[in-house]
């Protein structure tokens, strides 16, 4: 029974949601998290109910009451400590106001009570979102540009690469019925009003819940003034209800004959929540007489000045006389630890504040007590929180008493540890840099403004970058990288941020920005003097031109590439790595040059991982190749040479796209598998998993080439699981699909292409040339299903890509044909690959050259074709090695013959080669009682019979 095992509540609507056949993709979805985040769940859901797999993950899912609604995502909200009171007409009048404006803002000033209305508005509203209600704290944002950041972690959302946060999460949202609530937008006002200008145009089922202390002065807002608690002159007040409330939860429950002089104390507090939880706390001690005097003294200066600006003071005055009762011990610890911009331990406080731990954990005890600070459980322990008016008032005291400079110090170099110490450690990493992710940032914001502190804003900046990194915050660490190259105290110390700053750059698909730092590092670079790092930064800039050609919006003209190949052969003197940069930056122009001088207008390309291999556009052969392999392989040499596994590899894909479009597919298949040994025991930085993306799919690439399908699944499964490609399903499943679909993996195909498509859609539907392929692949697979709605989908879906000569004559030939054969229209397959290979040769080298010569062999013998003897010698020759594409040359030879101990050989080839779609076709092609055998696998693939041979 599930009541017997401890599943979390998001737990269990995952496995709610298993249980309904919904793919990761779709789950993340529906929840709007992450698919990681899904995946997670999954696994640890397999773990806890001690089940094997998805199937049996789905028939432990609880059957859904007959009758019962949908289910709808629980609304992420925190929890509150105390009971909400009262406000019965504000929750009316701002939940009707919600119905008919799409962005509101409850305003006023803090202390009156705006978060707790917001929240208990929303959870009442929660089930008229379908997508779910969504909580967003921005009191620990100290950048305006961290806005989209704070609300992609509460949605459990990554960066999409190739897009800002901002644009992820409009893209999660944009066709999502969701509540958002944004609080305490004050301090980052106008990254808010950005954020939601942006977000709001491009999500029309979107509602914005805000409050702020004042109007955001954006479209589509409509302000809501928060009034004080109610205070009838009769005492009967939800002000009053709080007091006593509050007063009995400490075990001090007061008599309802009190209400009138409880009244008094909330009309003097202007019915303020903040200030009446306050004076509240202090009744043990003071009792109400007490209260009473303590206010009388404070509030006599609250004349003149409007309404609002008495409330203001109403909360001053209370914290005012709450503070002068405090012990000095207990002053000096709020005030200091005022500094943290998030939840914080006893120990964190001790470390700031230099004092005992144990005495800091008394204090905040009984400061927590006075209401001063929150208390909550977390798995790191006990944690302490002022809510932000009392922290921006103990930040004041901080200041009157000196001590604001020596405090942010101390605070600073404890984030500079826990910086450092989260470089190292790596259990709990994650919930360790969510602790005080927030806590460094303000500390960098206010060291980087103090010209004394600026070595260490540097140190801090540099380590926020690679942190950010390791969480997935690529946006983020740009600009932590950039910032810590603007705080360097000189060029050499710039240089190295601006390299790494470019390399994640390149990791988020921003070929514009990497290039741009390319040319900033070499410029830092030659001011330091270190000529040899400039040639290799120019030449490194120039090398992403062509690499990665399709992450640009406006790629660099030829001239100024050749300009920086020159100008970094001019630097590089007689330095070895400089030297070998170069060497690479060369051998890839030249490729770049032949290969785009014969390649088909408007073929973008499609290389191993998106669209970016030097060697995949196919140029006419001729004199250039020889020059051409030499010269990449003289830059493997000299890059070997360094020690450096990031030049060789760079070097390594520029020998492999030479190699590749000379047609000569073993060596470079045997190159690729070279570079990803070379990049498994690199060390793991940005630059080593910008390399290991792009060699993985051309890993995968390779294994397709050669017939290695289970390497090709293999090095396509570690792409798609890739956590930097989390929020890109398109990208990362393109090659997997591709694979699954030529082994015949029908439920893989379905499964994975829900992932892919919903990314796709939720990127906007990018016209990506490289798409083409998986687009292709998973509509075959519909046809060999029958399923003549869902091949449509894909086939539209291809349309929208434009005409691509790949799909002409490369993989579309070749998966037109599969499905042709299948059909048993072996005429129209032939038809469908009737030119010759050499005559669409840059088309089909490299990956599909086999399989094209193979699969047109099988339809000229199929269809009776004169010249199919012919076809079967040349072809032998041509596909030798390959265990895929020589069984299906085999298999025709076997088929002309009337061999049929031959053809039941090659269904065990096809079997051992991870092939079962080819061994159940081999068995239905020999007839007989084969071909039942043949077409149960076909049915237990999930594919339609196969029509009879003619």
């Amino acid at each position: 029974m599930l009541a017997a095992v401890d599943i979390s509540p998001r737990e269990a609507e995952v496995l709610e949601l298993v249980g309904a056949h919904l793919s990761n993709a779709e789950i993340a979805a529906r929840l709007c998290i992450s698919v990681r985040t899904v995946e997670s769940h999954v696994s640890s859901l397999l773990r806890k109910l001690d089940v094997p797999d998805r199937r049996a993950l789905a028939q432990r899912a609880p059957e859904p009451a007959a009758g019962a609604a949908p289910s709808r995502p629980a609304p992420v909200l925190p929890s509150l400590l105390t009971s909400f009171i009262g406000r019965v007409n504000e929750r009316a009048e701002l939940a009707e106001m919600m119905k008919t404006h799409r962005q509101v803002t409850a305003a006023g000033p803090g202390g009156v009570g705006k978060t707790r209305l917001a929240l208990a508005v929303a959870a009442h509203a929660a089930g008229d979102y379908s997508d779910g209600v969504w909580f967003v704290d921005l009191v620990p944002v100290t950048d305006p540009g961290m806005v989209a950041t704070a609300v992609a972690g509460a949605l459990g959302l990554g960066e999409q690469p190739g897009r800002d946060m901002t644009e992820s999460v409009v893209a999660a949202l944009a066709d999502r019925h969701a509540l958002l609530v944004l609080d305490n937008c004050e301090q980052v006002a106008d990254g808010v009003a950005l954020f939601l200008e942006r977000l709001l145009a491009a999500c029309p089922r979107v509602t914005v819940l805000a409050t702020s202390r004042a109007r955001l002065m954006v479209p589509f807002e409509r302000v809501y003034p928060v009034p004080p608690l109610s205070l009838p002159a009769d005492g009967g007040s939800d002000a009053v209800t709080l007091f006593m409330e509050r007063a009995a939860a400490v075990g001090w429950p007061l008599d309802p004959a009190l209400r009138d002089q409880i009244a008094a104390i909330c009309e003097r507090l202007d019915g303020m929540a903040l200030a009446i939880e306050l004076a509240a706390a202090r009744y043990p001690t003071l009792g109400l007489d007490g209260i009473t005097a303590a206010l009388s003294h404070p509030l006599r200066m609250l004349t003149g000045g409007s309404r609002a600006d008495q409330r203001h003071r109403s909360v001053r005055a209370a914290l005012d006389w709450s503070h002068a009762l405090l012990e000095p011990a207990d002053r000096a610890l709020l005030r200091r630890v005022s500094v943290f911009a998030a939840p914080f331990t006893a120990a964190a406080a001790a470390e700031v504040t230099g004092d005992d731990e144990g005495l800091v954990t008394d204090g905040l005890a009984r400061l927590a007590e006075q209401s001063l600070l929150v208390v909550s459980a977390s798995p790191g322990g006990t944690e302490y929180r002022a809510l932000e008016t009392i922290r921006q008032y103990g930040t004041e005291r901080l200041t009157e008493a000196g001590e604001l400079a020596d405090i942010r110090s101390r605070h600073l170099r404890w984030c500079l540890a826990k910086a450092a110490g989260l470089a190292v450690v790596r259990e709990n990493w994650r919930a360790g840099f969510d602790l005080v992710a927030n806590d460094l940032r303000a500390a960098l914001a206010w060291a980087a403004d103090q010209p004394e502190r600026r070595a260490e804003a540097y140190e801090l900046a540099r380590n926020l970058a690679g942190l950010t990194f390791t969480r997935n915050l690529v946006g983020e660490s740009q600009r932590r990288h950039e910032q810590a190259a603007a705080l360097a105290e000189d060029p050499g110390s710039a240089a190295p941020a601006l390299r790494h700053a470019a390399v994640v750059a390149g990791c988020r698909m921003r070929g514009d920005d990497m290039f741009r730092l390319g040319r900033a590092a070499a410029d830092a670079a030659r001011r330091s003097g270190d000529t040899a790092g400039a040639a290799a930064d120019l030449a490194a800039a120039a090398t992403a031109t062509f690499r990665f050609a399709t992450t640009f919006v406006r790629l660099p003209a030829p001239e100024e590439v050749l300009a920086l190949i020159a100008e970094a052969r001019e630097l590089a003197g007689d330095d070895p790595a400089a030297q070998a940069a170069v060497a690479t930056a060369e051998a890839g122009w030249t490729l770049h040059s032949a290969v785009t001088a014969g390649q088909a207008p408007g073929d973008a390309g499609g290389g191993p991982v998106p669209g970016d291999a030097v060697g995949d556009g196919q140029g006419e052969p001729g004199d250039s190749v020889p020059e051409t392999i030499a010269r990449a392989e003289r830059a493997v040499e000299l890059t070997h040479r360094t020690g450096d596994p990031l030049a060789e590899s760079t070097a390594l894909d520029v020998l492999t796209g030479a190699l590749s479009w000379a047609g000569d597919t073993y060596a470079a298949a045997a190159t690729t598998r070279r570079r990803i040994t070379l990049l498994t025991s690199a060390p793991d930085t940005p630059a080593t998993t910008h390399e290991l993306i792009e060699a993985l799919g051309e890993a995968a690439e390779a294994g397709l080439g050669t017939g290695d399908l289970p390497a090709a699944r293999r090095w396509a499964r570690q792409l798609a699981e890739h956590p930097l490609l989390v929020e890109v399903g398109h990208r990362a499943t393109n090659w997997l699909l591709v694979a699954d679909a030529l082994a015949g993996n029908v439920d893989e195909v379905l499964a994975g292409s829900v992932r892919f498509l919903d990314a796709w859609h939720r990127a906007g539907s990018p016209a990506q040339s490289y798409l083409g392929r998986a687009m292709a692949a998973v509509a075959m697979v519909h046809g060999l299903r029958d399923d003549h709605d869902g091949r449509r989908e894909w086939r539209e879906a291809l349309d929208r890509l434009g005409p691509l000569p790949g799909h002409a004559y490369g993989y579309g030939a070749i998966f037109d044909a599969m499905l042709l054969l299948h059909r048993g229209q072996a005429a129209e397959a032939l038809e469908r690959m009737a030119p010759e290979p050499r005559q669409v040769w840059k088309w089909v080298t490299w990956i599909w050259h086999h399989w094209y010569v193979a699969l047109r062999t099988e339809a000229a013998v199929l269809a009776g074709s004169p010249g199919a003897r012919d076809c079967l010698a040349e072809a032998r020759t041509i596909v030798a090695g390959n265990p895929v594409a020589g069984a299906i040359v085999e298999r025709a030879a076997a088929l002309l013959d009337g061999d049929e101990q031959a053809l039941l050989a090659t269904a065990g080839a096809f079997e051992a080669a991870g092939c079962r779609y080819q061994s159940a076709r081999t068995m239905v092609l020999a007839g007989g009682d084969h071909t039942g055998r043949g077409a149960a696998v076909l049915a237990d693939l999930g594919l339609a019979p196969m029509a009879p041979r003619r």
